[in-house]
């Protein structure tokens, strides 16, 4: 595409290059985050028979001749022993080591965000984490034929760095490049991302194609593909034009960047806003961790940034999609009318995402927020009262599913895809990477102690276990209604004003 001369009016539309540019930074790094969260659903079973025989062998060979023989004599299996009921803890223990791996990993690579993409910049720095998921990929690839499970944590510790380092440059790349009247849309490309690839990852799952003894390897390597794809197209597209200028002082190569990116040389008013930032910037000191907790014009936009991130984690939306299996069971479906079932809660969550593209510039961020938690704190209320009803209500079983289906609903609207690029609209350049690494270890943390703590609450609680997650949604609902600004279509200088005054 050619660019236009200087009588051509500056374009804030989306355009051929800007597409290739999304494409190239959102596509090979949110993917990485949404397909490692759902990877290794399907392949449970297999990967703990696969640790079993690892870890304790001769009770496993044991246990096969003993299961033989009792067929052979038509007997009852016998009941377990102390060394296999040992045996079955330990493997325990490794899986949840395997699934929290990768949200403690999430919780390093996002401490380092604002190192990372001030020092190499936003298109480096996704470009460089690439080396992560080769290692991570060939690491979870081969633990199988290495006969090592510690390969298989690793992997999943490298990979889950990776996902951290994503979940913050991914979003600030795109908000960087992005119009103010598309800087929503945009920034909903990475949970739209995530959504798609956490989809591909239940659909490969699968008993048919890689959910398999032999296939469950490959399944976990194949996240190297979306790594190739980035490195193959990523170095064809500029640097973040506010990086170059803000950080890097370069305005001959943010104009450049930025005319690539509209495809014309008329964007006199964008540079203009860009350097009346950078001068504002001169007026205040370098932002570091200290400044951002002691500064009341950025700990309040910070706190604001953390509570959103908070309000999509403890939702509950992965307690929900977890416990949808159960849900399922109790409607009277098999595992394979189940599977199909999670399918289409996938696809759901897919769809509704991109209605939230659709409408996040229309309808505000705010508003969607609010609208999302709503149907969430309503699902959920839903669901409880299914929960605690389908014994004597068979049909409130049929509810339940019902009331899963629209809780993701409500979370693909708003609180799903939101959180992610907000942070990088509240800030000006110099706090944007210091308060996205903060969100971003904020978001992972919650996300490691809702998965670590939801088992032993069901265990005490039952189904009033949603109780705690209706509580909390009321309380972000109240909380986003009252303190959350709406910053659809308002400059950066003006949103960062709000907190100044």
């Amino acid at each position: 595409m050619e660019i236009q001369d200087s009588t051509t009016p500056r374009k804030q539309g989306l355009n051929p290059r800007i597409g290739f540019a999304i494409a190239a930074g959102a596509i090979g790094s949110s993917f990485q985050h949404g397909y490692n969260t759902g990877v290794l659903n399907a392949p449970e079973e297999l990967i703990k028979k696969w640790v079993k025989s690892h870890v304790c062998p001769e009770i496993v060979n044991s246990t096969a001749t003993a299961l033989a023989a009792a067929v052979t004599d038509g007997l009852a299996a016998a009941a377990p022993s102390a060394e296999e009921v040992s045996c079955d803890t330990s493997v325990t223990f490794i899986w949840s080591l395997v699934v929290a791996m990768f949200c403690v990993g999430g919780m390093m690579g996002g401490s380092v965000v604002g190192l990372v993409s001030s020092s190499v910049g936003r298109k480096g720095g996704l470009l460089l984490n690439n080396i992560l998921v080769v290692i991570g990929a060939i690491l979870m690839g081969a633990a199988k034929a290495a006969g090592s499970y510690h390969m298989l944590i690793a992997g999943r510790l490298v990979i889950g760095i990776n996902a951290g380092l994503n979940a913050g440059l991914a979003p600030m790349y795109l908000a960087e490049i992005s119009p103010t009247s598309l800087r929503g849309a945009l920034g909903t490309m990475y949970q739209l991302i995530v959504t798609i690839s956490i989809l591909l990852s239940q659909v490969l799952g699968m008993g048919g194609l890689l959910g398999t003894e032999e296939g469950w390897p490959w399944l976990l390597a194949v996240t190297a593909l979306p790594a190739i794809f980035q490195l193959a197209t990523l170095p064809f597209c500029p640097e973040s034009p506010k990086y170059l200028l803000l950080d890097k002082d370069d305005e001959h190569g943010a104009e450049e960047a930025l005319q690539w990116l509209r495809g014309t040389i008329e964007v006199h008013d964008e540079m203009d806003e860009m350097k009346q930032e950078q001068e504002s910037m001169k007026l205040v000191p370098k932002v570091n961790l200290k400044e951002m907790l002691t500064n009341g014009a950025l700990r309040r936009p910070l706190i604001v940034a953390m509570m959103m991130m908070l309000a999509q984690q403890l939702s509950g939306i992965n307690c929900a999609i977890f416990y949808s299996t159960a849900i399922f069971g109790m409607a009277g479906l098999d595992k394979k009318e189940s599977q199909s079932a999670t399918l289409g809660m996938g696809a759901m969550n897919v769809a509704m995402t991109f209605v939230s593209l659709a409408l996040i510039e229309k309808a505000g961020r705010k508003v969607l927020m609010l609208s999302g938690l709503t149907i969430m704190v309503l699902m959920t209320s839903l669901l409880l009262v299914s929960l605690l009803t389908f014994e004597s209500v068979p049909a409130m079983s049929y509810v339940a599913i019902v009331a899963v289906i629209m809780f993701v609903v409500g979370f693909a609207t708003g609180p799903g895809s939101i959180p992610w690029f907000f942070v990088t609209e509240l800030f000006a350049q110099s706090g944007r990477p210091t308060a996205t690494s903060i969100a971003v270890v904020v978001n992972w943390t919650a996300n490691f102690l809702v998965g670590l703590g939801f088992a032993p609450m069901n265990m005490v609680m039952g189904s009033w276990v949603f109780l705690v997650f209706i509580i909390i949604q009321v309380f972000f609902i109240v909380y986003v209604a009252l303190v959350v600004p709406e910053t659809k279509n308002r400059p950066i200088d003006e949103i960062t004003a709000l907190f100044r005054k």
